[in-house]
């Protein structure tokens, strides 16, 4: 037995070292590109595209592809955390904000957003079925709706005046980040309780899973990182406006989820790799390229229903237990 658990211990070291490293390696090539401009700023900014994707992705995948809900009005979320940061970095703090207050307000904008997804989430999980998509739906409306009357935020025109303070380093290191707490969820008691309601939602109640408290604090998870997305992204193209959320963002964060596939971190991040790339090597086409894409998605769904990837898992992504066991199969 003690052999088991130095074994184990070995096996948990190694994936400690390899991530912590993997976090370095990123950081350093990150911050020198972004120091010596070795790169185009157009590849940059692709670069910050598909980082700020791969939240989204994530965030929503939680959702959709391991509790099997589905929610549509994602977008709204993202605008809650833009519009958040977006006026505390003008009005409170008059742009004069550096690394130190940035990270604060972005975090900021998350918690906003994830205080807002559990006022959605406890009328929404009090009922089963389809509840959650028409509740989301109606949100992302709202918000719009609401935004373009708020003048105090700049109405139907939009808000601007933030400065560019999203960067190659900044969008790696919350990508990291949201990668790791997405990952030690999935993976903790939680995870599999979420896992468990997606499989059968009845069976995980009787089995004394608090199946609501799981559902809505999944939610929060998620609602905190597509604002961490939204504060990103304001930060990144320093205009926002009531449009940049509407229907067709949201659509386009499914898109990214069904491409890659559900339950599966691995292909969140491939889902809005390949996304984001193919969308701008179609740019050249002008408005049919947002024609293009949902026509892939239901291809996908004819051919592939679960995505790329599916519910498998990159080894890498996976707990550790998991991987010892399949190396270790005379391990009892």
């Amino acid at each position: 037995m003690s052999g088991f658990y130095n074994n184990f211990d070995k096996i948990i070291k190694k994936r400690l070292i390899a991530s912590t490293t993997i976090f370095a390696i990123a950081m350093i090539l990150s911050l020198f590109i972004h120091k010596f401009e070795i790169i185009d700023q157009y590849i940059q900014l692709v670069m910050m595209y598909v980082g700020i994707n791969i939240i989204l992705t994530l965030s929503l995948n939680l959702i959709n592809g391991y509790m099997g809900e589905f929610s549509i009005g994602h977008a709204g979320f993202m605008a809650v955390g833009a519009y958040v940061s977006s006026i505390l970095s003008v009005r409170f703090f008059n742009n004069d904000i550096g690394s130190v207050i940035f990270p604060f307000v972005v975090l900021t904008g998350g918690i906003c957003a994830s205080v807002v997804g559990l006022i959605v989430a406890v009328p929404s999980f009090r009922v089963r079925g389809d509840y959650l998509a028409i509740v989301t739906l109606s949100f992302n409306m709202i918000v719009k709706s609401g935004l373009e009357n708020i003048d105090s935020a700049g109405g139907a025109r939009g808000f601007l005046g933030m400065s560019r303070l999203t960067t190659l380093p900044w969008v790696v290191l919350w990508t990291f980040i949201t990668v790791w707490m997405i990952r030690n969820f999935v993976n903790s008691s939680y995870g599999r309780g979420v896992t468990s309601i997606r499989e059968d939602e009845t069976a995980s109640s009787a089995m004394t899973v608090n199946t609501q408290g799981i559902k809505v604090r999944a939610f929060m998870l998620s609602s905190f990182f597509a604002g961490i997305a939204g504060g990103l992204y304001a930060h990144l193209i320093q205009f926002i406006s009531p449009r940049s959320f509407d229907l067709i963002k949201s659509t386009e964060m499914l898109i990214m989820v069904y491409l890659g596939g559900i339950g599966s971190i691995g292909g969140s991040i491939l889902g809005a790799s390949v996304y984001t790339i193919l969308l701008e090597f179609l740019r050249p086409l002008g408005i049919w390229r947002m024609v293009l894409m949902p026509m892939l998605l239901v291809v996908l769904m004819i051919f592939r229903p679960n995505g790329i990837m599916g519910l498998r898992e990159f080894s890498f992504f996976k707990p550790a237990i998991d991987r010892f066991l399949k190396n270790n199969t005379n391990a009892k």
